[in-house]
């Protein structure tokens, strides 16, 4: 259980360039700033989530009863945990985001995962039938591989709970820039898929944490059952609905334009260390790397200066992985000198 509640914000330090973080590094605009601190006004009564639901439900071309704000995705993880204790058959698939297996084993499930091979990409085959409770990731993190969307479906069936983790969804685009081109959270024709999405990536809120589930009414009710009285505050409820504004969505697409060809960059500078391998195809804010003996290579990249997230408390990875963030282009330039050089002394 240690290693699966390690995170990146562990490696972060004073004096450190975080690119172990997948938190994107801006200021926030003014539609979010705005209102955010507007919101601090009304502290003196209860949250009301009403239009925070309305409004994603919107974005999502869902109903209202289909929505459920969380106090960020990893909240909805326990939530799901414990609505669904009487899964017989919970399956993590992995290399993934490690908090849904630490949420089930909290909660007494006994756990069987799923290992994909390099580089990561989906086989429904892989899953067993027996399966009723199965958790992906897509884009998947640490790998940074975007799953085909019928692959994912392909798993939903009835008597499953099929949930996917979209918490970097809205970095991602299709060969033609289309958004989100694999997402399935405005699919309600799956049976028992829950799609979970996060706001503190892109928009620089992880310290406010929201996030929201997107599901039949029926599921959404069972996970409601079993979360606590207010469970989100006003501020994250005021941000959860300027971000689902079309102003919002416009500057998410904006972003991750921009990102793509940050990314770019990093995975060209990369190609000139012949030592570093990119371990799978990347289509989100981050990149997993294969490096000999990655374990020590992070820990000199420390002493330069650069914290990036290790790979081996990642079940499926090991010591010879890190993943790291993708930031603007002078950061990568300099963190790639660094990279070299660590490499090569």
């Amino acid at each position: 259980m240690f290693e699966l509640g390690h995170h990146g914000d562990a490696e972060v330090g004073p004096g450190l360039v975080d690119l172990a973080v997948n938190v994107r590094q801006a200021p926030l605009p003014s539609w979010l700033a705005s209102p955010l601190a507007a919101s601090l006004s009304s502290l003196g009564a209860y949250p009301s989530a009403g239009p925070a639901r309305a409004a994603v439900a919107a974005r999502h071309r869902r109903s209202p009863s289909s929505v459920l704000l969380t106090a960020g995705a990893a909240q909805a993880f326990v939530l799901i945990a414990q609505a669904f204790r009487s899964a017989v058959s919970p399956v993590v698939v992995h290399p993934q985001f490690t908090e849904p297996e630490a949420a089930l084993l909290a909660a007494g499930h006994q756990v069987a995962r799923v290992l994909l091979p390099p580089p990561y990409v989906l086989d429904p085959a892989v899953v067993p039938s027996s399966a009723d409770l199965v958790f992906v990731g897509n884009p998947t993190n640490p790998t940074s591989v975007l799953h085909p969307a019928a692959a994912i479906a392909a798993l939903a069936r009835p008597g499953r709970i099929l949930v996917v983790d979209e918490a970097f969804a809205d970095t991602t685009l299709g060969p033609s820039g289309s958004a989100e081109p694999e997402s399935l959270a405005s699919r309600t024709d799956l049976p028992g898929l829950i799609v979970l999405r996060s706001l503190t990536k892109t928009w620089a809120l992880a310290g406010l944490r929201i996030g929201y589930a997107l599901a039949s009414p029926s599921v959404i009710g069972e996970l409601a059952a079993v979360q606590p009285l207010w469970p989100v505050s006003t501020p994250a409820l005021t941000a959860a609905e300027a971000c689902a504004s079309p102003v919002a969505v416009d500057a998410e697409h904006a972003i991750a334009r921009s990102l793509a060809a940050d990314r770019a960059h990093l995975l060209a500078r990369l190609a000139e260390v012949p030592a570093v391998t990119v371990a799978a195809p990347p289509a989100s804010s981050f990149v997993l790397l294969r490096i000999p003996n990655a374990d020590k290579v992070r820990l000199a990249l420390r002493d330069r200066g650069y914290a990036v997230r290790r790979g081996d408390t990642f079940p499926g990875l090991g010591t010879d992985f890190v993943r790291v963030a993708v930031r603007d282009r002078a950061t990568t330039d300099a963190f790639v000198t660094a990279l070299k050089a660590t490499i090569t002394s």
